[in-house]
């Protein structure tokens, strides 16, 4: 079936969907009136009915009437600040798949200086006789919040083959961050020796094969040992030869890009960290690789990844996105195994059983409770998946439209996403980077661009009629700019407590915004530092409570958006005039830590056990 057609049928099949649900939305409000009617009518007639037996007025929720929505102030800086990367996808013409679909992301501090430096990675041209100078790997090094210089060539990072994502963690408990990088073939990892990268793929066993497609990558402890190990998701079984098989074509373009539904899936690759600068493939013996009940083949088309500890029991669980397949949550069983059960708590498919084509993937403890949501972007004409549930809970639902982020989200195709608090007002906040996948959709679907604006969801809070507000975004605003967004990644890149932004797009230039809010609003930024081989207490929760009652919830998690990375930092805004009554560090090993409520405000600090 062609593309065109295949997204006409989607969307009656969304229309008549959403015509039966408002059927069904009609008579749940008839039966809601008919309650209220007979709850609130003359109180006499109410007892003569009941006979004399009290009835209980119904509690009405207070709705919050006086929280309006901030202005997202975010100035683009790529050019003044020295960002001169141009993502190279390799394209000719022949339109194989894994050029629209690269490239990652990633703010570190790799020197150790206080300001967070810039790391994208870049694909190549297809030819191996290329004489191209590009490195697939280019490293910015900040230098004081407003400009950043590139210093690639001289930390030895000068490795050229066909990127796509990143992982950053120190695997080796040295002080600073190493580079992990996955690629269509062999992947990469670069040990950092105190500011210089060196290459030690073979030594840690960790390359993969030259067959595989790997997308995400993850460090986390998965066994508590107190080092890091490392998940890998691959996406589907490709090379050039399958491409031109499948030989996908839309009605009037000819050949174009196709969705990965023609292809096999592939297994992901889950490392154990060995201690000694070595990993193991424990993929087969962990329980991650998922097989097809009737084929006995791998079924995961694996696009990120959110290490998170799902249930509350000190273990990090495992999200994966897989792309028209259903998704995976691997619980993590202890010494590093793991069992999948997306389908039993809820996080397989969406609302309505499906699948949806998943691409990136977050997570956040969005309402100030122990109410945690998963967002996964999706394909053009699907909504943004909202899973919510709570900590402990044994089930999550789909609640996009309930928490105002479907509507707006249903014809974007989005890649990157992430939850983080914009505005410092203490509620974490949704952005999305969007962009198509075939660069003519437009002749063939007039709903569809190749180039999209960002989106950026507000949150409102627990007492607003939805949690999620889309902002308008003005047309001079850098959001709003087209383009063809992939990774994403925040950090406070000028130290002034608020998170900037940086965006990748497929045969473009990467994008940096700094955040220009002016709220006026109280904040704190958390870095841990412990002995051992997680030196960054990577799968740490920091927890404060407010006077308020409110709890504000960050993990120490950089693996997240789609192929990219954040900081290993917790960062909080405060809104205006808080006062914080207690900070709890739960450590990686279980451990909980309390901190003296005088800690200083509007400054990050660093925390050691």
């Amino acid at each position: 079936m062609k593309q065109d057609e295949q997204l006409d049928i989607q969307d009656d099949e969304i229309i008549a969907k959403a015509f039966k649900g408002s059927i069904i939305a009609f008579a749940v409000i008839g039966v809601c009136a008919l309650i209220i009617w007979l709850f609130t009518r003359d109180s006499s007639e109410v007892n003569t009915v009941a006979n004399n037996i009290a009835v209980e007025t119904p509690k009405t929720v207070s709705i919050d009437t006086t929280r309006v929505p901030p202005n997202a102030t975010f100035e683009d800086i790529s050019d003044s600040a020295g960002i001169k990367f141009i993502h190279n996808n390799g394209a000719t013409g022949d339109k194989l798949l894994p050029e629209t679909m690269g490239g990652g992301v990633a703010f570190f501090d790799y020197n150790n200086d206080g300001f967070q430096d810039l790391l994208l990675v870049n694909s190549n041209d297809w030819n191996e006789n290329s004489d191209s100078p590009k490195s697939s790997i280019t490293l910015y090094k900040n230098q004081n919040g407003k400009h950043f210089v590139d210093v690639s060539n001289e930390l030895g990072l000068t490795q050229q083959f066909y990127g796509m994502g990143v992982a950053i963690a120190d695997y080796d408990g040295d002080g600073d961050g190493d580079i992990f990088i996955t690629a269509v073939g062999h992947n990469l990892l670069l040990r950092n020796d105190n500011s210089y990268f060196t290459d030690v793929t073979k030594s840690a066993a960790v390359e993969g094969r030259q067959n595989e497609w790997s997308t995400s990558a993850a460090f986390f402890d998965a066994d508590n040992d107190g080092d890091l190990d490392l998940f890998v998701a691959n996406y589907v079984d490709w090379n050039r030869d399958i491409d031109f098989e499948v030989d996908y074509q839309l009605t009037g373009i000819g050949r174009a890009y196709g969705p990965p539904t023609n292809f096999a899936g592939q297994f992901a690759r889950f490392y154990l960290n060995q201690g000694d600068g070595r990993f193991i493939d424990y993929s087969a013996q962990s329980g991650i690789q998922i097989t097809s009940p009737e084929l006995k083949k791998a079924i995961g088309k694996s696009l990120a990844i959110r290490p998170i500890d799902i249930n509350n029991d000190q273990l990090i669980d495992l999200v994966v996105a897989n792309d028209t397949v259903q998704n995976f949550v691997f619980e993590n069983k202890g010494n590093g195994h793991f069992s999948e059960v997306a389908e039993i708590i809820g996080l397989a498919f969406d609302r309505n059983g499906h699948a949806t084509g998943a691409m990136g993937i977050d997570a956040a403890w969005y309402l100030n409770d122990n109410t945690l949501g998963f967002a996964i972007g999706n394909f053009a004409n699907e909504m943004t998946s909202f899973y919510v549930g709570e900590t402990e809970s044994s089930y999550f639902s789909d609640q996009a439209i309930i928490d105002g982020i479907g509507p707006a989200s249903r014809k974007a195709l989005t890649f990157g996403v992430l939850f983080f608090d914009f505005d410092l007002d203490g509620y974490t906040d949704l952005f999305q980077a969007n962009g198509h996948v075939e660069s003519e959709i437009n002749r063939v679907q007039s709903s569809q661009q190749y180039k999209q604006a960002s989106q950026l969801f507000w949150n409102c809070g627990p007492t607003c009629n939805k949690p999620f507000i889309n902002l308008e975004l003005a047309a001079d605003n850098p959001l709003a700019n087209p383009m063809v967004g992939r990774g994403a990644s925040f950090a406070d890149i000028d130290n002034d407590g608020d998170l900037d932004l940086a965006i990748t797009q497929i045969a473009g230039p990467a994008r940096l915004l700094i955040n220009q809010q002016n709220s006026n609003h109280q904040w704190l930024q958390i870095k841990l530092s412990q002995a051992g081989l997680n030196r960054d207490a990577i799968g740490a929760k920091v927890t404060l409570l407010l006077s308020s009652g409110e709890v504000l919830t960050r993990d120490i998690m950089p693996s997240r958006s789609y192929l990219s990375q954040v900081p290993a930092i917790a960062y909080f805004g405060l809104g205006s005039s808080p006062k914080i009554d207690a900070i709890t560090i739960t450590w990686p090993d279980g451990v909980k830590q309390s901190i003296d409520n005088n800690i200083a405000l509007n400054k990050l600090h660093v925390i050691s056990r």
